[in-house]
């Protein structure tokens, strides 16, 4: 089979892997999406798409995984959480990401709760801290999502418009 043809092959796969990472805590979504589209550039000789929009994706890519890990914590500070709330839902994002799906989506609520508990706020104030975590969260998930189809959208645009 031809190397060109592998390559291809490859980057497609690696495509998918990032696409189904970007809902699955898992995978590396944006890494693995990149790796895929380095691959599809490689697969053409960086003809089409050189290094300069592939390093302009890879930016993108690092906007989304920063927006990933930091979207909890912004959700609770604008929904009143402390230092401790804001440090919480990010331990509680990172020790979720051992918990599969269920542990990505309650760790950042669970830890900002827990952060304002142990900063001895009201029960109620370090609810509102957890709700805002999770709401960042999901806000957190659509912004990864479009930086995603950004990034494929920029591939795209360079591989086909001259």
């Amino acid at each position: 089979m031809d190397t060109t043809v592998l390559l291809f092959l490859l980057a497609v796969l690696l495509i998918a892997l990032g696409l189904v990472g970007l809902l699955l805590p898992v995978l590396p979504g944006a890494p693995l999406l990149l790796a895929g589209l380095v691959v599809a550039a490689w697969a053409e000789g960086f003809e089409k798409v050189g290094w300069g929009t592939l390093a302009l994706i890879g930016v993108i890519g690092l906007l989304g995984t920063f927006i990933d890990f930091a979207a909890g914590a912004f959700g609770a500070k604008r929904f009143g959480a402390s230092r401790a709330g804001m440090a919480g839902a990010v331990a509680g994002a990172l020790i979720g990401l051992f918990f599969g799906l269920p542990g990505v989506l309650l760790g950042p609520f669970l830890g900002a709760i827990a952060g304002e508990l142990l900063a001895r706020r009201h029960p109620q104030e370090a609810s509102r801290a957890g709700v805002g975590a999770a709401l960042g969260l999901a806000f957190g998930a659509a912004a990864k999502l479009a930086l995603a189809f950004t990034m494929l959208g920029v591939f795209l645009l360079a591989r086909f418009i001259e």
